[in-house]
């Protein structure tokens, strides 16, 4: 049994507030810096650190951006947003933990930035880029990148899906703004986008023989959609929205109980 404590529910409310700094800068600069986001996602933490106090920000983000993993990895071994244990809801419990392990990863570029670390320029990917080498150096390494890309085009169906339905709404307290359903509809609409570029780029490098050089992270997936138009303005318009849409969740968000005998989380009752 896992006891829920007010600090880890201010912890997973600091990783929210993360999340909201780095979807809205990722927008912004996408919209106003062709520089900046073309680093990737290191032009996302160069961006920060040059705000005022940008330093402080960068280590408040490390800490959010661990505490929102933890959150998510608590899902899959206790299951707190009550999936359930059939192949629906591992699937959902397992997308979960994928996203603590890329929030994780996120942690570590913000780390690397606030400590003065990763100011020496570079693409963000790196890192992707190497650990994509690795797991290609392994037999079945194609393949497995491979299904991690359909396994992201699986995850934008159902963020396009929450986009439209609304769904997510049942997981918000009732106080929240009334603009709450169109910021969070437009934001998870752009992260399927998103999520398709990155799905699509593990593709290229697990069955298309594309090579690790074709993984894209965050940034890069923004990026690389620079000469797409209006689909680029309204993927980065709709960053920025999901950006204030998790603002709004570090406050109104309803974070289920921890403990297993708790049953329904107040949210599914």
């Amino acid at each position: 049994m896992v006891d829920k404590s007010e600090k880890f529910n201010w912890l997973v409310r600091v990783g929210y507030f993360s999340r909201a700094i780095l979807y809205f800068v990722l927008g912004l600069i996408a919209l106003t810096s062709s520089s900046k986001i073309a680093e990737g996602t290191n032009g996302i933490f160069r961006a920060i650190e040059e705000y005022p106090a940008g330093t402080v920000i960068l280590w408040i983000m490390v800490i959010g951006l661990i505490a929102y993993a933890l959150f998510r990895f608590c899902s899959l071994f206790f299951d707190i947003e009550n999936n359930g244990s059939d192949a629906k809801g591992w699937g959902k419990r397992i997308g979960h933990a994928g996203s603590g392990v890329a929030h994780l990863a996120l942690a570590y570029s913000a780390y690397k930035f606030a400590s003065s670390e990763g100011s020496g320029g570079g693409s963000g990917s790196g890192g992707a880029q190497e650990a994509a080498s690795g797991v290609l150096s392994f037999e079945l390494g194609g393949f497995v990148l491979g299904a991690l890309g359909i396994a992201l085009f699986i995850a934008a169906v159902h963020q396009a899906k929450k986009g439209l339905t609304g769904s997510f709404m049942n997981r918000i307290s009732a106080q929240a703004p009334d603009a709450t359903r169109w910021l969070g509809g437009a934001g998870f609409l752009a992260r399927a986008v998103v999520y398709l570029v990155i799905g699509w780029s593990l593709i290229q490098a697990g069955f298309m023989s594309g090579g690790a050089e074709q993984i894209k992270t965050l940034g890069d997936a923004v990026a690389s959609l620079a000469g797409e138009g209006f689909v680029f303005t309204l993927t980065a318009i709709g960053l920025m929205l999901f950006g204030l849409f998790s603002l709004i969740l570090a406050r109104y968000r309803i974070i289920p109980e921890l403990d297993s005998s708790a049953g329904v989380p107040k949210f599914r009752a």
